[in-house]
């Protein structure tokens, strides 16, 4: 058993099992702390800095995603001090991304720290075309925050391909496949993992692309239906988003024991089967 550690959040004492983190600490104690390149089934990164708290002791604002806790930390996550990095994050990201898909969560968020991207100017999103060189899924890097949660997915956390990674330094850092070339000539193998960490519609189904192009994609129409995957014995969990009688994007549960969210390429895509039934003999 671990041995539990000690430690203060907003004058609130918890114990936590050693090696937790100040964000499972947080949650814990229903503390509402924003992330957005953390998630539970990847490795923190430290890249959005959305989640920094303030501990006593030490000269800067820590992330709560991968500090972990250690004995008699005192902790405060609403200081001034917290509230202006967090809006700083916000309007910086919203300032020069297309953050219009991200979830009702983050644009709460953005309500919660007043966050206003339109204090730096006139928005200016980054100008990407849309990458559409597939029938699966589609990257409109446009709406790319540099979250890292896709190359953590293809890597070692998940699906071990390695078929995308951060390209260039700077201003100029961007997702990327090798040597820029499309995906069907890439290692890709269209597990489609990366479209199920993507917090902001960077990468999309190609379903819910042509959905939302032609104007009838409508999340409060859809319902969710879960069911085991019948491609294989493994017994991964599918969760079935059906709008108008038709599945239009399949997903798995992040705490789900066989899959951890993840799925492979019939999982996640192969579905259009159902809706192609043949005439009856």
């Amino acid at each position: 058993m671990a041995e539990l550690v000690s430690i203060t959040i907003d004058g609130h004492g918890v114990d936590m099992a050693q090696g937790s983190t100040i964000l499972e600490a947080c949650r814990f104690l229903d503390i509402d702390t924003p992330t957005l390149c953390q998630l539970d089934n990847l490795t923190p990164v430290n890249v959005c800095r959305a989640c920094v708290v303030e501990l006593e002791g030490s000269r800067v604002l820590v992330p709560a995603c991968s500090r972990q806790v250690e004995p008699g930390m005192q902790i405060q996550t609403d200081t001034p001090r917290v509230r202006h990095s967090r809006r700083l994050v916000l309007e910086l990201l919203a300032s020069s991304v297309d953050m219009t898909l991200t979830s009702g969560q983050v644009q709460g968020w953005m309500q919660r720290y007043q966050a206003a991207p339109t204090r730096f100017g006139k928005v200016a999103t980054v100008a990407k075309p849309v990458k559409v060189d597939n029938e699966l899924y589609v990257r409109d890097y446009s709406r790319c925050i540099l979250c890292y949660k896709c190359v953590e997915a293809c890597g070692a956390d998940a699906q071990n391909t390695f078929a995308i990674g951060v390209a260039g330094r700077g201003f100029d850092a961007h997702i990327s496949t090798e040597f820029e070339v499309g995906l069907p000539d890439s290692a890709c193998v269209y597990c489609g993992n990366c479209i199920g960490v993507c917090p902001t519609g960077a990468l999309m189904f190609k379903s819910e692309y042509d959905m939302r192009a032609a104007g009838t994609w409508d999340e409060s129409r859809q319902a969710v239906t879960e069911t085991v995957c019948p491609y294989c014995g493994v017994g991964c969990m599918l969760e079935l988003r059906v709008q108008d009688n038709s599945i239009v994007r399949v997903t798995s549960p992040l705490d789900h024991s066989v899959t951890s969210g993840h799925l492979c390429v019939k999982g996640r895509f192969g579905f259009e089967f159902v809706q192609k039934r043949g005439p009856r003999g």
